[in-house]
């Protein structure tokens, strides 16, 4: 991929069928090596277990308040500069334990596509 600059815009975030708000900001097919998105999780929601097949995910958390349920990570608080890594395959979740939006950028290896993706709700039960 050529050197470039991207430009994500705040009006192409959308919602995902995890239960939170997603922000493409890079995650092209020229770059497979890579994904980054912007998470934002709602105060007082959480999204659904699920897991990654072949893909490995970082979470920086750049704004609230949350906890995190990831493999052996169970009910584990994370705040502003916290980075959590999950590896491929891991089930997992995020909730918003405080007053605003829970923010955070997932970097998936290699790029996160909705092939990898699986919903796991059906086997967890609260």
């Amino acid at each position: 991929m050529p050197e470039k600059i991207l430009h994500p815009q705040a009006a192409d975030e959308y919602w995902f069928q995890e239960g939170c708000y997603i922000l493409e900001t890079a995650n092209h097919p020229d770059d497979p090596e890579l994904s980054i998105v912007r998470v934002r999780v709602e105060p007082g929601t959480r999204t659904r277990w699920h897991k990654l097949e072949q893909t490995s995910e970082r979470y920086l958390i750049i704004e609230g308040e949350g906890r995190i349920d990831a493999g052996a990570l169970v009910q584990k608080t994370v705040t502003p500069g916290d980075i959590v890594y999950i590896p491929a395959g891991t089930a997992q979740r995020i909730a918003n334990t405080g007053q605003q939006d829970l923010v955070f950028y997932a970097i998936c290896l290699p790029r996160f596509t909705p092939r990898c993706y699986r919903d796991l709700e059906e086997d967890h039960r609260d």
